[in-house]
This record gives C-alpha cells, sequence and structure tokens, in this order.
C-alpha cells in the first residue's frame, strides 16, 4: 500500500478514536466511530484475496448496523427526554438499544458471531489493529452508559461472553479464531464489572491490550496461522517459543503472570458487591479458556512435526522484522502482578 494512503488512514484511526474520547454529543461519538470503521476498511480489504473481502463486507455490514442502532438509540432518547449528551441517556428503550449497539460494535455475545469470521480472513497485523485499537471508541461509550443500564443485563452480557469464548475456542484449529473468541472471553470479564467498577474494566481492558498484542506479534514474527504450524516455531526462534507460552497462560489468567491480576480484582470485587454465584461462574468459564490456552501450549513444546523429507529445518529466524515493540510487550505481558498491590491503592479498591 502507499505509504501516503496508509499514514492517511492510520491518522484516520487515531482521529476517530479521539474524537469518540473527546465528545459530549451523540452525534460527534457516531461520528467519531463512523471515521474509525471507515478508515479500518482500506486495512482490511489491502490484501487481494476473496476471504479478506469477504471478511471486510461482513465487517463493515455489522459495524454499519451497530451504528444505525446507537444512531436510533440516540435520536430516540433525545425525543423522549429532549437530552443529546452521552451521560443524559436515561429512557430505558434508548439505553438497552445503545448498550446493545455497542456490544455488537465490540462483539460481546450474544451478538459475537461476526468476530472469528472476521478475524480469520484477515492478516495479523490488522487482526491486531482491529482486536485492540478498534475496541476503544465503543469501551469508552460503554463506560459513559453503563450506569443508567439494567445491572442483570450487563452481568448477562458479560457471563455469556465469557461462556461463549471458552466454549467456543474450544474445537478450533487456526489461531487468528482462538485469539478472536479469546478477545470474546475477556470482554466479557471487562463488561461483567463494568457498573460496579469502571476503573477495573479500564485496567482488564489495558492489560488486555498489551497480552493480545504479544501474542499476535508473535505469532507473525513465527509465522504461524494455525495449531500444526506452531509445533515447528521452536525451531526458528527458540527463546520466543518459550516466552510466547508464558504468555499464552499469562492470557488464561494464571499466577505469577500478569493476567491474574485483572481476573482476581474481578472476582474479589464481585464478591464484595455480594454476587458470589457470578464470580463463581466467571471463574469456572476462565477454565474453559485456559484448556485452549494450554493445548496450544501443547503444540509448541511437546509435539514435533513429523519430518519424513530429508528437508532442512530453519534454526535461524530471519530477522526482518522489528521486534522491539514485541519484546516491550511481552515484558509488561508477564512481569505486572508484582504491582497488584500498588494498583488497588491507586484503583481505591
Amino acid at each position: 500500500m502507499n505509504p501516503y494512503v496508509l499514514t492517511i488512514l492510520l491518522s484516520s484511526l487515531g482521529l476517530g478514536t479521539v474524537l469518540t474520547f473527546a465528545s459530549s454529543h451523540w452525534l460527534l461519538a457516531w461520528m467519531g466511530l463512523e471515521i474509525n470503521t471507515l478508515a479500518i476498511i482500506p486495512l482490511m480489504a489491502r490484501q487481494y484475496h476473496p476471504r479478506a473481502v469477504e471478511a471486510t463486507t461482513k465487517y463493515f455490514l455489522t459495524q454499519a448496523t451497530a451504528a444505525a442502532m446507537i444512531l436510533f438509540a440516540s435520536t430516540t432518547n433525545a425525543w423522549l427526554v429532549g437530552e443529546w449528551d452521552i451521560q443524559q441517556l436515561t429512557h430505558p428503550i434508548a439505553v438497552t438499544t445503545a448498550m446493545l449497539a455497542l456490544a455488537l460494535k465490540v462483539g460481546l455475545a450474544p451478538v459475537h458471531f461476526w468476530l472469528p469470521e472476521v478475524l480469520q480472513g484477515l492478516d495479523l497485523t490488522t487482526g491486531l489493529i482491529l482486536s485492540t485499537w478498534q475496541k476503544l471508541a465503543p469501551f469508552a461509550l460503554m463506560l459513559q452508559v453503563a450506569p443508567t443500564v439494567n445491572s442483570s443485563l450487563i452481568v448477562t452480557l458479560g457471563l455469556l461472553s465469557t461462556l461463549v469464548g471458552g466454549w467456543g475456542g474450544l474445537n478450533q484449529t487456526q489461531l487468528r479464531k482462538i485469539l478472536a473468541y479469546s478477545s470474546i472471553a475477556h470482554l466479557g470479564w471487562m463488561v461483567l464489572i463494568m457498573q460496579f467498577a469502571p476503573s477495573l474494566t479500564l485496567l482488564s481492558l489495558i492489560m488486555y491490550i498489551i497480552m493480545t498484542s504479544s501474542a499476535f506479534m508473535t505469532l507473525k514474527t513465527n509465522n504461524s496461522l494455525t495449531i500444526n504450524a506452531l509445533a515447528i516455531s521452536w525451531t526458528k526462534a527458540p527463546t520466543l517459543a518459550a516466552l510466547a507460552i508464558l504468555v499464552l497462560l499469562s492470557l488464561g489468567g494464571l499466577p505469577p503472570l500478569s493476567g491474574f491480576m485483572p481476573k482476581w480484582l474481578i472476582l474479589q470485587e464481585l464478591t464484595k458487591q455480594g454476587l458470589p454465584m457470578s464470580a463463581t461462574l466467571a471463574a469456572m468459564t476462565a477454565l474453559l479458556s485456559l484448556y485452549f490456552y494450554l493445548r496450544l501450549c501443547y503444540a509448541m513444546t511437546l509435539t514435533i512435526w513429523p519430518n519424513t523429507l530429508a528437508a532442512t529445518t530453519p534454526w535461524r529466524l530471519d530477522f526482518t522484522h522489528t521486534t522491539l515493540p514485541l519484546s516491550i510487550v511481552t515484558m509488561l505481558a508477564l512481569g505486572l502482578l508484582p504491582l497488584t498491590p500498588a494498583v488497588a491503592a491507586l484503583l481505591d479498591l
């Protein structure tokens, strides 16, 4: 892609998100979301491949539907209450419609069906942008809308997402689909606590972005798209393969890795709020996700590619990629757990 065009598209991505962050009026927020969507579509379709075009079309249709629902919800609220302000969304119909529209935007269950299919059709770099940056603007709106939404709806969306995210990833062989279901499960954890401790949602989102960035960059460096391809990744970069296993376990939420921090604090907060059953269910669904992360770890460490040909093994990694960002996010994804007391004090938990 032409570097000038790429610069314009990436700038528009940033502009759309910042516009939504800065807006207090529904129309301005909607415009930010639309700029965001329109900027990423050429990036998604730049591989001239039927799957990429199909993924782009699916993404466009779902995002357009969600944007129309947001516009409908805000207009309904303006008609019934006389307010366009984002935090003044008070009418039950408008609030529920807006929440479901934003759930569709980010890919929460039960409106998650587009996310694995779209992510599967993209290359890893665009998939990384879709899984991280594209979640920021809708989440900013969700955090503002959440206080007026029925808490049963939010808890149901959260628990259903953690369950679907764990269940859906069990039978997958494609790494991008596994990461998509992992994304759905993590979004479920964030939404579950959204009404009770918004600061925890933010912490969880930051940790998710760090860990997912590390996972995507590792796969890109190893050029692995399927579980079978992971079996030969250790020959390319043994150190990276060892760290990738730890990153996957961090995504699963195992101590003493960074991914344990948000899960621990969320379960603690849910128990404080008198929701022990929701906390138990969320913890049980985390085991489903952990199973498929362990499956990937098993493929990377305990299986050897069936080599019957006298082929040369790719022992050396071709260092054409910049590995500094990968190193930084991997270290963050593995080593932030000791900061938990400081984070808890900072967030007043």
